[in-house]
C-alpha cells in the first residue's frame, strides 16, 4: 500500500523528536483514509499551534493552520460552508481541553459532523515541556518541578457529558486499532473525538523517568486494557481502550439546513 501521495514530501523530514509518537498517528491516518478511498480534495484538516498541529501541514489534503485553541472554531466554520468535506482536527493537550477546551465541548454539544483526533501526550512538548489538563497529579514538568496537584481530566468522560455522539480511545502502540477507529470516526455523522495515548520521550519521558520510547510505547500496552476487561476490577489504575459512545443523533449542518429552508420557504 503506496500512501505517500497523501503526504507533501516536500516538507520531510519532519520537526518531530525521534521516538515521538506524532509520526505514528500520522501513519495510521493517511492508512485509515486511504482505506475509506476519500479523495485528497474531498479532505480538509485543521489545525492549531503545538507539536500534533505539524500534522497538518504534511498531509496533501486541503489544510488550515490556525491559532492555538481555535482549531474547532474554524473546523466549525469549513463544515458549516463546505458540508461535504470531510473535516479532520488532530489537536493536543493544549488546543483540545486547555485554551481550546470551550470550543470543545461545544462542538460536541452542537453535534457537528467534524472528526477531533486528540492527542494525549500529557505535556506540552512544542513549548518545553510544561503541564498540561491532562498530566494528572504526581507528574513532574518544566512548570512542575516538584510535581503537579492537578487532577487530570479524563478525556473520555469529557467528551461523553459534552454530547459527543462517537466516543473512541486507544493508543500508538495499538495501531490497527487506531486505523480502525479512525476510519469508524471519519465515517460517523456526527462528532466524533478519537483519543490516541502518544508518548513524548523528550521532555514527558525524561521528566518522568519512564525509559526511551519502546518503553513508554510498552507502558501503553502493559497499562491499557479493552473495555470491560477482568483486569480493569483487580487493577482500576488501568486505562480502558475502545469506542465508548457510537450513536445516531440529529446532525448540526442538516439541521441548520432544515432552518434555512423553513425561513426561506423553499
Amino acid at each position: 500500500m503506496d500512501v505517500k501521495h497523501y503526504l507533501r514530501e516536500r516538507f520531510f523530514p519532519h520537526i518531530w523528536c525521534p521516538g515521538c509518537g506524532h509520526g505514528i498517528v500520522l501513519n495510521s491516518l493517511i492508512r485509515a483514509v486511504d482505506g475509506l478511498g476519500i479523495k485528497k480534495k474531498e479532505m480538509v484538516m485543521v489545525s492549531g499551534i503545538g507539536c500534533s498541529s505539524r500534522i497538518s501541514g504534511y498531509v496533501d489534503f486541503h489544510s488550515l493552520h490556525t491559532l492555538h485553541g481555535r482549531a474547532l472554531a474554524f473546523a466549525s466554520g469549513v463544515k458549516l460552508s463546505k458540508p461535504l468535506l470531510n473535516v479532520i482536527v488532530p489537536m493536543g493537550d493544549g488546543d483540545a481541553l486547555a485554551i481550546g477546551g470551550n470550543h470543545f465541548i461545544h462542538a460536541a454539544r452542537r453535534n457537528i459532523n467534524i472528526t477531533a483526533l486528540v492527542m494525549n501526550n500529557r505535556t506540552y512538548g512544542m513549548t518545553g515541556g510544561q503541564y498540561s489538563p491532562l498530566s494528572g497529579v504526581g507528574i513532574k514538568a518544566t512548570t512542575a518541578p516538584y510535581s503537579n496537584i492537578d487532577n487530570a481530566f479524563d478525556t473520555v468522560e469529557l467528551a461523553k457529558a459534552a454530547g459527543a455522539t462517537f466516543v473512541a480511545r486507544t493508543t500508538v502502540y495499538h495501531v490497527k486499532q487506531l486505523q480502525s477507529f479512525l476510519k469508524k470516526a471519519i465515517q460517523h455523522n456526527g462528532f466524533s473525538m478519537v483519543e490516541v495515548l502518544t508518548q513524548c520521550p523528550t521532555y514527558f519521558g525524561r521528566k518522568n523517568k519512564q525509559g526511551s520510547a519502546v518503553d513508554m510505547l510498552n507502558s501503553f500496552k502493559d497499562g491499557t486494557v479493552p473495555i470491560g476487561s477482568e483486569k480493569k476490577l483487580k487493577n482500576p489504575e488501568l486505562i480502558e481502550r475502545g469506542i465508548f459512545v457510537e450513536k445516531t443523533l440529529p446532525e448540526y449542518c442538516q439541521a441548520y439546513d432544515e432552518v434555512v429552508k423553513r425561513a426561506t420557504g423553499r
